[in-house]
């Protein structure tokens, strides 16, 4: 398997549709049908960016392993269902007037879109006498979010045409944190080098406690971050050569790092940590919290950066296709034709979405278990979510070969989700498919399209959980 190669296409594919804040458990298809809810349920390497002191529990399976888990979502709190679909599987359409003056319509939303996709090549957990649990893991990461206000929202897909420019036409440009002030577009793609430990601190008759942490090495495949406010601009972007970024005369800047090339190909590297604690009290009731995603990005490859300024007006009609994110990143953090007059850049370090995450669940056997998941955003950089997240998760075995998950979720820019997930169950094996919101899959206001699937997960030694 040339995994390089189908990261790169899946980063490619999942930054030409539609961003979104993100979770880490898209990658983790029976997290995805309880909506995210893990930080009690986690185990072996999927504790990995949950809650690593998980790795420290006792019973599991001694060995644990997957090739090729992948999850992705997109949603809406202001498109349709049959808009947000054509971003998706119609990227290569062309837009009409008509469908550009709606799109600029349905973009002036805070939340216009949110989208996330992961994906994990392998992934392994061993458990081992006295040391406890070790885990690692290769794992491509994309994320991201879009908020636009109403001039941002017309500028980007009506282009030179929207009414601002009109309404300035007699020399009274305003600065970009007057005009678009309320605007956020985020989204990043990160490629993750993941090890995980977890060992049991203390062992008595009704109380044990495990504790954990994971390294991850990231390569930065790009980030455009732009956020503003009024008298507040934050905009900069480091785009890897395979999202194509045309950035005109830049090119020729010696200040430029101008990076070319196929493939993931990076634009920045950084090191991130987590770090979490978990307790078991009596038969029944678990207890986490960790602390994930502390650390810093520095990212140098075609970088671009901003400062508030006046208004430009684009050459452009504005974004003329649903091949979405390419051609707003050409808007937002190109040098081609942008809204913004980018500087060129050598360095710039950006700290990584870290969250608290904190969680109760009631193992009542090894065929129920429910949890409640809370997890905070403890900043407000790309890729993190934007808001409190909270859920309510379910496993249910009605048989010892299917498994099935779901619950309630809210918050973290998304609505009131309903997920959904099967996962047929051996001794050995495991395999299933799974939703963040049923009826976002078919609702034709407030949209939430997702979906994640394993098919190669192992379990061996040990009792199956």
């Amino acid at each position: 398997m040339n995994f390089p190669r189908i990261a790169a296409a899946l980063a490619a594919f999942t930054l030409s549709t539609t961003p979104l804040y993100a979770q880490n458990e898209l990658s983790n298809f029976t997290a995805t049908g309880r909506g995210g809810v893990a930080t009690t349920f986690a185990s072996d390497y999927q504790a990995i960016g949950i809650n690593p002191a998980n790795l420290g529990r006792v019973g599991g399976a001694t060995v644990a392993f997957t090739i090729g888990e992948v999850g992705a979502g997109a949603a809406s709190q202001s498109l349709t269902r049959q808009q947000l679909r054509r971003f998706i599987i119609d990227v290569n359409q062309q837009l009409t007037p008509a469908e550009k003056q709606a799109l600029a319509t349905s973009f002036n939303s805070s939340n216009a879109l949110n989208f996330n996709a992961d994906a994990t090549s392998l992934a392994l957990a061993v458990q081992l006498p006295v040391i406890g649990g070790i885990a690692i893991s290769n794992r491509v990461r994309t994320a991201g979010h879009v908020g636009l206000n109403k001039n941002a929202a017309d500028i980007l897909f009506l282009g030179r045409d929207a009414p601002i420019y009109t309404a300035t036409a007699a020399g009274n440009v305003p600065l970009v944190t007057e005009a678009l002030a309320g605007t956020e577009m985020q989204f990043s793609v990160l490629n993750e080098y993941n090890i995980a430990w977890g060992t049991r601190l203390l062992d008595l008759p009704l109380f044990q406690l495990s504790a954990g942490a994971g390294y991850r090495y990231i390569q930065g495949i790009g980030i455009v971050d732009v956020r503003v406010q009024p008298g507040d601009l934050k905009a900069y972007s480091s785009m890897s050569p395979v999202f194509d970024i045309d950035y005109g005369n830049l090119v020729a800047n010696p200040n430029f790092n101008l990076r070319t090339g196929n493939g993931l190909n990076p634009v920045g590297k950084g090191h991130g940590f987590d770090l979490g604690v978990a307790a078991e009290v009596g038969k029944t009731l678990r207890l986490g919290l960790a602390v994930t995603d502390i650390g810093q990005m520095t990212w140098t490859g075609n970088l671009l950066t901003a400062n508030d300024q006046k208004l430009k007006r684009l050459k452009s009609s504005g974004v003329g296709s649903y091949n979405f994110i390419k051609e707003a990143a050409e808007i937002f953090a190109s040098g081609s034709d942008s809204l913004f007059q980018y500087q060129t850049g050598q360095e710039r370090r950006a700290d990584l979405p870290t969250k608290l995450r904190a969680g109760a669940g009631l193992r009542l056997s090894e065929y129920f278990e429910v949890g409640l998941d809370v997890t905070m955003p403890l900043n407000a950089v790309a890729g993190n979510i934007p808001s409190t997240f909270i859920g309510a998760g379910i496993d249910y075995k009605p048989v010892k070969w299917l498994r099935l998950s779901s619950g309630l979720t809210g918050g973290a820019g998304y609505g009131f989700s309903v997920p959904l997930g099967f996962t047929l169950v051996t001794s050995f094996y495991e395999a299933g498919l799974s939703t963040r919101d049923v009826a976002g899959l078919v609702t034709s206001e407030h949209p939430y399209l997702s979906a994640a699937g394993g098919f190669l997960r192992f379990k061996l030694g040990g009792k199956s959980q």
